[in-house]
């Protein structure tokens, strides 16, 4: 597979490729157990929070991640749609919560595939602020049954959270969902 990369001509690629590959092995510790998703999810987003508040609380946030402009007509909220056309939002019985558009959150404005239908997100919110910082994803297959859902690569057995071309590879990458129960941990919202 190496030999094949460099000679048709992907030796930049590869070599990126190595060195995040190189990195995740690191990370590792060189264990054969697959990191957990929500805990790299976590860190990621407590890395990136003000070392001056503590890190939010993780919560459990069920709903359909809806188009706000849809969402708002449903209510009876003339808005001019043209203005908020980009726009998701978590609809919940109860609210309507906009999903920030991170590392996390994006894929909702991308992948229609996520939209309009039933979800459980990990996430938090901050004080002071309306938008949910989305941790984790999880759909219902047909049966009902909870998968966690993000995107993969195939070839370099990675996972990525929104669509775009594999960070090692460049090749296209595909939604993925594995069934799985949620952590003990998380507290409902």
């Amino acid at each position: 597979m190496i030999t094949r990369r460099i000679a048709s001509g992907w030796p930049q690629r590869l070599c990126s490729g190595a060195v995040v590959a190189a990195t995740l092995i690191a990370a590792r510790g060189h264990s054969d157990e697959t990191p957990s998703p929500l805990k790299a999810a976590t860190e990621q987003a407590t890395a990136a929070a003000s070392p001056q508040e503590p890190p939010p609380a993780k919560k459990l946030f069920k709903g359909k991640v809806v188009k706000t402009h849809e969402a708002i007509k449903r209510r009876g909220v003339k808005a001019y749609p043209e203005e908020l056309k980009n726009q998701v939002a978590l609809e919940t019985t109860d609210e309507l919560i906009p999903i920030l558009p991170d590392w996390r959150g994006r894929a909702f404005y991308q992948d229609e595939r996520l939209r309009d239908r039933d979800v459980e997100l990990i996430g938090f919110r901050r004080s002071g602020l309306p938008y949910l910082n989305v941790l984790a994803v999880y759909t219902f297959d047909d049966k009902g049954r909870r998968h966690y859902t993000d995107y993969w690569c195939d070839i370099c057995s990675i996972p990525m959270y929104e669509i775009k071309p594999c960070d090692c590879c460049q090749e296209e990458i595909r939604l993925r969902s594995e069934p799985q129960e949620l952590s003990k941990d998380i507290a409902p919202k």
